[in-house]
């Protein structure tokens, strides 16, 4: 009964704490009302007497004042724009598609300044603490000397790097980014839970998670005066362009990736677009003479900085990890001789291991003569035999974590061992005392999570990581971070890959100050360029390969939607023209001899196996993926629009019917992707490389198709023309024109000769030599004499054949002999295409230009 009334009496207190909320319906329009109360831990917008924190009184005064039904509103906003945007997590996991949206909060977390000001000073007082513990580790060594750190608890760390050892990177700076988890203890002080020295991540998502929030809540985000964030990324870029080797030239910085399957790859495209680099792959850089290359389509030329986000035993396959595919052979070479600045340094994991925090109090009094300003959550690191013995004895209200990174077991929460359990813990520590840490178990501050299907919020355990990077003046904390929350209520771990939910993190109640600007080179008419120099070659290549799958999307959806069409539509009676679309089908393997047509057709919309049409989706799909980083906002919604349709095609078979409308909305979203590359994008040589696959795939589809069609009767005939018309969309120019039915001579007028067709075969050759060209190819690797045979044709010559029955064949057949050496130049146009420009087998690989 005790607890009834103090739930009412704080629930009353809450109220009072919202002015402005009529009387009669606050315990209404109050979502927060049945949050629980825990006395025991800090809640972030409620203190424990039940009021509303000073700095979140504005934004709670609005959030009571709403109805479930507004609040919801918002939190679908927040959702659309993820999608939109296309943010997603993706899961380690052995299932096919690990991909999620990611998942943010609607509500932000606010932290006024003053609180702020004394995180940012601890955070930085810490960043500057571990590089010099980095660059003592990989020098003199004098914390291992004077038995400040154990040896044990360094050289048993697999991301200790011997072969960086006596390495002295640019600048001498070893950590250029950091990040730290932070916990809020129930006294609503803060503790430093990880530290990430490697290659942190989440700052692009704290950077599009505040892009979002703001747009849901726009009228507080001014009113609460928020600290922005762009200013940390503009000094994470000076920091980068100041500490590059270079020669006086520009620098060129890229972010290298471990590629799409990563779990923050979006994170990665987004990063590579707001800092302006070139987002890079292990196999887009090669390293000749110590020196790192970036592959482009001009040649070789060099990097100076790599923002890295790939692990670092993974850098470099001939050093390091033989068996990694994902670095760039000789890289630690080129950093050993200082002319490749790396972000952070190789073998800066060595400092993530919760066994270094209880040796940082002294470090901290060692190196920098000072107190350690932000503690660490109390630890022990069992390999000492007076820490094992506390922690043996203290096991019950401990969390035992793996003192290394490369041991892979998940926290053990004492409290859930029984007394079995724990001897078995007990045993397995002593076995291997140095592999275990022991750490307090802090009950995190609750923060709010809006749940829709309840219609109300629900508390959270909550962790915040903040971020630093170094300047030429210090440390400069991000005013903000990536608050996150379990994804459950009774959830003690909070993890994205366990389905945390994010927060923006709110700076509150700081006036705007004059910030100073990164300094910016002067840009002048000599540096004008109309060409991407820095153009990788695996981004051609997949922009190459986007274009060959879309026309190839859009070509197999024509051919199915005219053959479904044509098997309603007859009924029964014979059609040449469907019989020449059913014969394609099976030229291209979407059906079988003997199967039955439309059981076999609607089918294989569902199929992703080999050339399906849902298998060439899933490809266009993955390219685009790759190429993220050079497509428009709006263009990538289509994609993911795309997406969307091939999730749509679930396993089993679909009803005519309904295929053929899933067909029509499906050449909807692909035209809408065609037009974005026709009018969204800028016209250089990516885009070039895109078109090239487009009209190299048309090119080959149509001069096999049509061929086929000439090989039958169903050429001279009016449905087979009318099939031909319709699967080169050229029905509506070919009626508009002739005012008449299709009739042989102008249909293949219009389909291979006119040049103002964008369908038609001649056009597409005009466009290949053209691209060719422009993309600075001394070649046309026979197009040009080809494109000129298929000029010479004499329809007059058919037309006097067709009045000879007994002849028109042959001729048909000799035409069609010409159009499959079409559809083969095409075929061996794509061969080339790879060998010269993405597997650089030729000398177009060899220069090396320094900008």
């Amino acid at each position: 009964m005790n607890d009834v009334l103090i739930h009412h009496a704080r629930a009353l207190a809450r109220q009072r704490a919202r002015p402005g909320v009529p009387e009669t319906t606050r315990a209404m329009t109050d979502l927060f009302a049945a949050l629980p109360d825990e006395p025991d831990r800090y809640h972030e917008i409620f203190t424990a007497e039940g009021e509303v924190h000073p700095h979140w009184r504005d934004f709670h005064a609005l959030l009571a004042a709403m109805t479930p039904e507004q609040m919801q509103h918002r939190t679908e906003l927040v959702e659309r724009l993820v999608q939109e945007n296309g943010i997603t997590y993706n899961i380690y996991s052995t299932a096919t598609d690990t991909s999620r949206p990611w998942r943010l909060g609607s509500v932000p977390n606010l932290i006024p300044a003053a609180e702020w000001q004394e995180i940012a000073a601890g955070i930085a007082q810490r960043a500057d603490l571990l590089n010099r513990v980095l660059a003592d580790l990989y020098g003199p060594q004098t914390l291992l000397a004077e038995g400040l750190l154990p040896p044990e608890l360094v050289f048993g760390h697999n991301n200790f790097l011997w072969p960086c050892r006596g390495m002295q990177p640019p600048g001498g700076l070893f950590l250029h980014v950091y990040a730290a988890d932070l916990a809020r203890g129930p006294d609503g002080h803060w503790s430093v839970m990880a530290d990430r020295t490697q290659a942190p991540s989440g700052m692009g998502y704290a950077l599009e998670n505040r892009q979002i929030v703001a747009r849901a809540f726009p009228e507080l985000y001014k009113q609460l005066q928020v600290q922005s964030l762009t200013g940390f990324f503009q000094a994470l870029q000076q920091t980068l362009a100041r500490l590059a080797p270079t020669r006086g030239e520009p620098p060129l910085i890229v972010l290298l990736t471990p590629g799409r399957y990563n779990e923050t790859y979006f994170e990665h495209v987004y990063l590579a677009r707001q800092l302006a680099m070139p987002l890079v792959e292990g196999s887009d850089l090669t390293v000749r003479q110590s020196v790192v290359y970036l592959k482009t389509l001009n040649g070789l030329k060099r990097v100076h900085a790599i923002l890295r986000r790939l692990d670092d035993d993974f850098c470099d396959p001939l050093e390091l990890r033989s068996d990694s595919a994902l670095g760039v052979p000789g890289l630690l070479e080129a950093a050993r001789a200082g002319t490749v600045l790396i972000a952070n340094a190789l073998g800066s994991g060595v400092l993530e291991t919760p066994g270094l925090h209880g040796f940082l109090p002294r470090i901290a009094e060692f190196l920098l003569g000072e107190a350690l300003e932000m503690p660490s959550l109390d630890t022990w690191w069992c390999g000492e035999a007076p820490a094992l013995e506390e922690a043996l004895e203290r096991l019950p209200e401990l969390v035992i974590k793996p003192t290394f990174p490369s041991q892979r077991f998940d926290p053990v929460f004492g409290k859930s061992l029984d007394k079995a359990g724990l001897a078995e813990m007990r045993r397995r520590i002593a076995r291997r005392p140095y592999a275990y840490v022991a750490q307090e178990l802090k009950k995190l501050s609750l923060a709010p999570v809006w749940q829709s299907r309840e219609g109300r919020f629900t508390a959270r355990s909550a962790a915040m990581r903040v971020y630093a990077v170094a300047t030429e003046k210090g440390w400069l904390v991000m005013p903000g971070g990536l608050t996150r929350v379990a994804g459950k209520e009774a959830q003690e771990v909070v993890s994205m890959q366990r389905g945390g939910i994010s927060k923006d993190t709110w700076v509150c109640f700081s006036p705007s100050t004059r910030r100073e600007t990164p300094a910016v080179r002067p840009l002048g008419v000599s540096d004008l360029l109309r060409q991407d120099p820095y153009l990788p070659s695996r981004v051609a290549e997949n922009m190459f390969w986007l274009g060959r799958y879309a026309e190839r999307c859009d070509n197999n959806a024509r051919l199915l939607r005219s053959a479904l069409s044509r098997l309603v539509e007859v009924a029964g009676d014979d059609d040449s023209g469907l019989e020449v679309a059913l014969d394609t089908c099976r030229f291209l393997g979407l059906l079988e001899e003997d199967d039955d047509p439309a059981l076999k057709l609607t089918a294989s919309l569902c199929e992703s196996e080999g050339g399906s049409l849902r298998g060439s989706l899933g490809s266009l799909i993955w390219c685009a993926s790759q190429v993220r980083s050079r497509l428009s906002h709006e263009n990538w919604i289509a994609i993911v629009d795309l997406e969307q349709e091939a999730d749509r095609l679930q396993p089993g078979v679909m009803a005519i019917g309904d295929s053929l409308v899933f067909l029509d909305r499906l050449l909807m979203s692909l035209s809408s992707l065609a037009g974005f590359a026709m009018d969204d994008m800028t016209q250089d040589n990516s885009w070039r490389f895109l078109m090239i696959g487009r009209r190299l795939e048309r090119l080959q589809f149509l001069a096999s198709a049509i061929a086929r069609l000439l090989e039958t009767p169903a050429a001279t005939g009016r449905t087979g023309l009318d099939w031909l018309l319709e699967l080169a969309d050229s029905t509506i120019t070919y009626r508009s024109r002739y005012l008449s039915t299709a009739q042989l001579i102008p249909v293949l007028d219009l389909i291979l000769l006119d040049p103002a067709n964008p369908h038609a075969l001649i056009y597409q050759l005009d466009k290949l030599v053209s691209s060719l060209r422009q993309v600075g190819d001394d070649e046309d690797y026979g197009l040009a004499a080809i494109r000129d045979q298929l000029a010479t044709l004499d329809l007059g010559v058919l037309e006097s054949e067709m009045q000879y029955p007994a002849r028109l064949p042959k001729a048909l057949a000799i035409l069609a002999r010409l159009l499959r050496d079409i559809a083969a130049a095409g075929l061996g146009l794509s061969d080339q295409l790879t060998l010269r420009y993405f597997a650089h087998v030729d000398s177009i690989s060899q220069p090396t230009v320094s900008t």
